[in-house]
């Protein structure tokens, strides 16, 4: 009999005629990772919360069986519902920042997951909470325990949120998206520690996570879900060798393993710069002491060809943001930039203004990059307004539709809101707004970062296209090595504010010569 057993499972909202999950059924054994895949909306998280009766106000639902160690889970009591979460199963969120209580220490966060299932007295949940930051590879030290979330590193605060699901040693961990937001070092290392973790424990892992690379490396067997349905499941390796659902072939053909494009060394220089610095003043220690700077990024050189695409990668807080802003004159900086033959650090005013319709960027978050009181329509023209004032509202609504289309979106979106679009449709967006000045260079910042894999791969070809189409040059910032790979000319590998490798990327990935480089390239398994 296995650990977990869900049998015909379905979840329905009061104020829906159909249910967002239906009928599913799925087991997992003691000792095993199920990974549980799909796109965003297809009832993956839900389906979680469901095995805790964490379901949204409105929600239903029913179950042929739905039963942990063979202890019926449908027929609870609300104190029985409450002993179980957290030490029959435990749960690890997608976002720590948001799951975390601002205003707890490490030590009062972990102690209370502590202290309601286990009523230890106040020493004994202390060196409990010590002996856990050590099981998850924090260091084991009062001062730690005395740290709040936001002085800690996003890759810190996962492992504080392992802790405090691992607390009471429960039979089932549930993992929601565990590594989404981390660089691919600290994915890798938080990955390699659950699995660590079911092994010594005996520990059986539901893994949710779009990202099909992690999926093949560390899950035992897979379950496919689309629209609220489990379409396929299986034994990792035959399912990735054999996909039988067309939907499951989709998303397998959606994983990444192009290599990078070829760099032409005689084509035109669109812009270079030279030595730039960008430095932040520290907090002041003193009021007789002018405050030291921190200098964020450190004596940086590039080229950007035209009709190419030179990519950045490192880790977060690497510099490769505060780059990009430095050379599109958002952030004070020091150094040389030419941009088409032209001088850029000292323009002003008009100018300025001018030559930044030449270079736009695309944002992470398209959520938070949209203004939610414009419409699709106003959005993507409110450029044209600062830019080209003089074009008559028939000419912004030619340009307007013709942008919509090119970047694979009805007309009729122009009067919907950013709310009422998918995630892949609102980058479009982005992309539009940035497009429609019809600029010679634009900044994607992480722009598939907050997609599906199928999503970022569509968003991924329609980037190429428009490249090819309009001989757009990109500056390209991912901490994902594929989606570099799969996009950038030439390379720049950041740490601690330097570029400690730069050159043709395949070049680099084939044969990096720096320790740091061969660490990010072993931790997203580039061959």
């Amino acid at each position: 009999m296995s650990l977990l057993e869900v049998e015909e499972l379905t979840l329905q909202f009061s104020n829906q005629t159909a249910p967002t999950v239906s009928n599913i059924s799925f087991h997992i054994d003691a000792g095993e990772m199920l990974a549980l895949v799909g796109e965003s909306g297809s009832g993956k998280s839900l389906t979680a919360l469901s095995l805790l009766n964490l379901l949204p106000e409105g929600c239903s639902r029913q179950a042929r069986q739905l039963s942990l160690n063979g202890k019926d889970l449908l027929n609870l009591t609300k104190l029985e519902q409450y002993a179980l979460r957290g030490s029959a199963i435990g749960m690890i969120f997608q976002e720590p920042m948001t799951a975390l209580n601002p205003l707890h220490t490490v030590e009062k966060q972990i102690g209370e997951a502590l202290y309601l299932h286990t009523k230890l007295d106040k020493n004994k949940i202390k060196n409990k909470t010590l002996e856990l930051l050590s099981k998850v590879q924090l260091k084991p030290e009062k001062s730690f325990l005395q740290r709040f979330p936001h002085q800690l590193s996003g890759g810190q605060r996962q492992r504080v949120m392992i802790a405090m699901a691992m607390a009471n040693s429960p039979k089932l961990l549930i993992a929601d998206e565990p590594t989404t937001a981390l660089d691919v070092t600290v994915q890798a290392e938080i990955m390699q520690l659950l699995k660590q973790l079911q092994r010594e424990l005996n520990l059986a892992i539901l893994l949710i996570t779009h990202d099909l690379p992690m999926v093949r490396r560390y899950a035992d067997r897979v379950a496919v879900m689309q629209a609220g349905k489990l379409i396929e499941e299986g034994a990792t390796g035959a399912l990735f060798e054999n996909p039988q659902a067309p939907y499951t072939q989709q998303l397998v053909a959606a994983v990444l393993d192009q290599t990078a494009p070829a760099s032409d060394p005689n084509t035109p220089v669109l812009m270079q710069a030279r030595n730039i610095e960008v430095a932040f003043p520290t907090p002041r220690t003193s009021l007789l002491r002018k405050p030291a700077r921190f200098k964020a990024v450190r004596n940086i050189s590039l080229v950007v060809r035209k009709g190419e695409t030179l990519g950045i990668v490192g880790e977060s807080g690497s510099g490769k943001t505060t780059l990009a802003l430095a050379l599109l004159k958002l952030l004070p900086a020091t150094g040389t930039i030419v941009f088409s033959g032209t001088q850029v650090q000292h323009l002003k005013g008009k100018t300025l203004r001018r030559w930044r319709a030449r270079c736009q960027v695309v944002f992470q978050d398209p959520w938070s990059a949209l203004n939610p009181r414009l419409t699709i329509g106003q959005i993507i023209t409110e450029g044209l307004l600062v830019h080209q004032p003089s074009l008559s509202s028939t000419a912004v609504a030619a340009k307007l539709n013709a942008m919509l289309r090119e970047v694979d979106l009805p007309e009729e979106f122009q009067h919907r809101y950013p709310h009422e679009l998918s995630g892949g449709q609102r980058q479009r967006v982005a992309i539009a707004r940035a497009l429609i000045l019809e600029p010679q260079l634009i900044v994607l910042d992480e722009p598939t970062s907050a997609l599906d894999r199928s999503v970022q791969h569509q968003v991924l070809g329609l980037l190429q296209r428009l490249q090819k189409e309009h001989q757009l040059s990109y500056i390209f910032i991912s901490h994902d090595l594929q989606v570099i790979r799969a996009m950038s000319h030439e390379v720049l590998v950041m740490y601690r504010g330097e570029v400690v490798e730069e050159g043709a990327t395949e070049d680099v990935f084939q044969n990096p010569q720096q320790d740091y480089t061969q660490r990010l390239l072993e931790a997203a398994l580039i061959s």
